[in-house]
């Protein structure tokens, strides 16, 4: 790869002329001091914390030589900075030693133009300040933070800021003294203005109060807009949930009108096969930005140019795929989504087709079109499939709860809450299928009320999701309870087009392994096996997906397969009782997957 970074230099220099670009185009590591990564699928941390030393020694060279690296590929990629920690927050990484630390990787890094940030944990005055309080109307609790980034400050000038996850999944945060997101995000930023610091407040929030976990951000953090400080930015999920394979765009976009916001992308795939399936992010991002257009439509600034950024979304996020592996993502074509992230944060309007084949070309360093026109297609292809053989139709939530990595759309562990099972998502009965997120009723066994999360969308949305008839069917079963027996756009049932969009999405993995098996010629046979044993497996997992999903749904719908459809290659028996020890190894090493 080294040797097309003067290739990659100059196409980078060419996109970030195109069209709109962020003015903050961010990593987020979901790392943690201990080394592990959060959703992280390409070994350990690549921050070494335990290496680095903290005094006045150099960064080990072999460190060096890799954040150099790191710094070099995210130049060309368009990147302009990282934040190191997971949101999931550990005091200490505001300690000074492990600032002293920070330090040293910055300082490796501005060279290339990356600017650091951290995530911080809001109860840090307590833990690290020998206060009794974390309150952020309390004085001593201000001038601690206050005087924290003076430290910051002093060490790296260029400091970004502070990424904060707060009341949400158990963090701490300024609810838990009766305060609001603005008096806690406000504090910080009063600590940090005067450095120039920013403060990425995100809004990934639910609770336990129960609704539609759906509206629960717009909900919390609608009334606040235009009371953030003028260096607070609201981080927003892409979509309302969980960066689930297909998700609308957050109604919360739509929402904020005085607000600064970024959009939080995960480039790791959380919940698209991890660093083994090959699922190109580019076309959902990139589909998220044509929804957002079409929500704003009448807004002028997206008249300019056909921009589809509004000017009060200053700023992009991706949830890193990086580890300690030495091709980065444990898998070659996983790194073409940190190279799309790039692309997308510098011109949202780019092409998927162009992203993957320049991304072919430059990293396996050829420009046969033997090799680059199928590979294309494949990338291209490859999101959907994802989305058919997992969660069709708008289905989301069901994975196994462990991992995130197989189905488990039964999955019923005692004590948890309902808003953390597949069925509150799903909501399979004997009439149908699907969450009714409406404004009006809809036959369903359990209650048929609405939600009414359609309303939080602006017109044309609001209407074109509200109306099974009108709503996209990529998406009906997100928005609408649908029985059984109705009659789909193509004039089949919804149970039958739900039977062969799994069928459509085992066809295309297996046609992956197909298309890779001719890529032989093109590539060492080091990197060809490897490869060809994610795909291998891919298809594999596809075959499990729709046997599982299939016959968990057949128990409510009581229908037979459609004569055309493949007979089950699993049992009922196997695909419940099967269940994979995610603990005991990372995806970065498939063959320890059963």
């Amino acid at each position: 790869m080294k040797k097309t970074i003067l290739s990659f230099i100059l196409l980078t220099v060419c996109h970030l002329s195109w069209g709109q670009t962020f003015e903050l185009r961010l990593l987020n590591h979901w790392d943690n001091p201990n080394g592990t990564v959060e959703r992280g699928y390409a070994g350990r941390s690549i921050w070494k914390w335990d290496e680095i030393p903290a005094n006045k020694k150099s960064m080990p060279q072999a460190l060096k030589a890799r954040y150099e690296e790191y710094g070099r590929i995210n130049q060309q990629y368009g990147i302009n900075g990282t934040v190191l920690n997971n949101v999931n927050a550990k005091p200490i990484a505001l300690s000074t030693p492990m600032l002293l630390k920070t330090k040293k990787i910055a300082d490796i890094l501005r060279p290339y133009g990356i600017k650091v940030y951290l995530s911080v944990n809001f109860a840090s005055p307590k833990a690290l300040g020998d206060l009794n309080t974390a309150d952020p109307f309390d004085p001593k609790v201000q001038q601690w933070w206050k005087k924290k980034a003076d430290e910051i400050y002093r060490l790296i000038p260029d400091f970004g800021g502070f990424l904060v996850k707060a009341n949400s999944e158990g963090e701490p945060g300024p609810m838990d003294y009766d305060r609001t997101h603005v008096d806690g995000a406000n504090m910080l930023a009063a600590a940090l203005q005067p450095h120039g610091g920013i403060v990425m407040w995100r809004a990934f929030v639910y609770s336990a109060k129960g609704g539609d976990r759906a509206n629960q951000a717009y909900e919390e953090f609608i009334h606040f807009d235009g009371q953030f400080a003028d260096n607070v930015i609201i981080q927003i999920k892409n979509g309302p949930i969980d960066f689930q394979p297909r998700e609308p765009v957050s109604p919360l976009f739509f929402g904020l009108k005085k607000t600064k916001m970024m959009v939080e992308f995960q480039i790791t795939q959380e919940y698209t096969g991890e660093s083994i399936h090959t699922c190109f992010l580019a076309p959902m991002w990139q589909e998220f930005f044509q929804t957002l257009k079409m929500g704003n439509a009448s807004h002028p600034a997206l008249a300019q140019n056909g921009s589809p950024v509004l000017p009060n979304l200053i700023g992009i996020a991706g949830v890193a795929n990086i580890g300690d592996t030495p091709n980065w993502t444990a898998n070659d074509l996983a790194m073409a989504n940190w190279y799309a992230f790039g692309r997308v944060a510098n011109d949202p309007t780019t092409s998927s087709q162009e992203i993957a084949s320049d991304f072919l070309r430059e990293y396996y360093g050829t420009t046969d079109e033997g090799f680059i026109r199928p590979m294309t297609q494949l990338l291209l292809k490859s999101r959907e499939a994802v989305v058919d053989y997992m969660m069709p139709l708008g289905l989301h939530h069901i994975f196994a709860a462990d991992h995130h990595y197989g189905p488990e759309p039964w999955c019923d562990r005692k004590g948890w809450r309902e808003d953390w099972l597949p069925r509150f998502y799903h909501r399979a009965d004997s009439i149908g299928l699907g969450f009714n997120r409406t404004d009006h009723d809809e036959p369903c066994l359990a209650g048929n009320a609405g939600s009414n999360n359609v309303g939080q969308y602006p017109e044309p949305l609001r209407t074109l999701y509200n109306n099974k008839e009108t709503c996209p069917e990529n998406l009906i079963l997100w928005f609408h309870h649908v029985p059984w027996d109705y009659t789909m756009r193509n004039g089949l049932s919804l149970w039958d087009n739900l039977c062969y969009t799994y069928d459509r999405g085992v066809r295309q993995a297996s046609d992956f392994v197909k298309t890779w098996e001719e890529m032989k010629p093109y590539i060492t046979s080091e990197r060809y096996e490897q490869q060809l044993r994610r795909f291998q497996r891919q298809a594999k997992d596809a075959q499990w997906w729709r046997d599982a999903c299939l016959l968990y749904f057949q128990q409510f719908s009581r229908r037979p397969l459609p004569p055309d459809s493949p007979a089950f290659h699993y049992t009922w028996e196997q695909v419940k009782n099967y269940h994979l020890r995610m603990d005991n190894y990372t995806a970065a090493d498939i063959d320890k997957l059963p």
